[in-house]
């Protein structure tokens, strides 16, 4: 089963989000948009700025961990501009 490591931005919060999903990214990014309780669902203007897809979840997984623990808000944005994508 494919899986998505993937990294919405609001534009509202200034913030990212990295996580990883078996779900279509689309859908994923429906939720975080919605009413969900937790990070992502107290802004409403999340948009996907970069995404990776793999064979399985444990990959996915696996780089979103990865992702994690650079702790680094310009090497996210450093991979988000090499991806064509822009945060802001």
């Amino acid at each position: 089963m494919e899986s998505y490591f993937y990294i919405p931005f609001s534009q509202s919060a200034n913030q990212f989000y990295i996580g990883h999903t078996a779900e279509p990214v689309e859908e994923r990014l429906r939720k975080h948009n919605s009413d969900d309780q937790g990070f992502t669902g107290k802004v409403h203007d999340w948009r996907i700025v970069h995404n990776e897809t793999f064979e399985n979840k444990q990959l996915g997984y696996s780089r979103e961990r990865e992702l994690k623990a650079w702790k680094s808000r310009k090497r996210s944005e450093k991979l988000i501009a090499g991806s064509g994508h822009r945060a802001k």
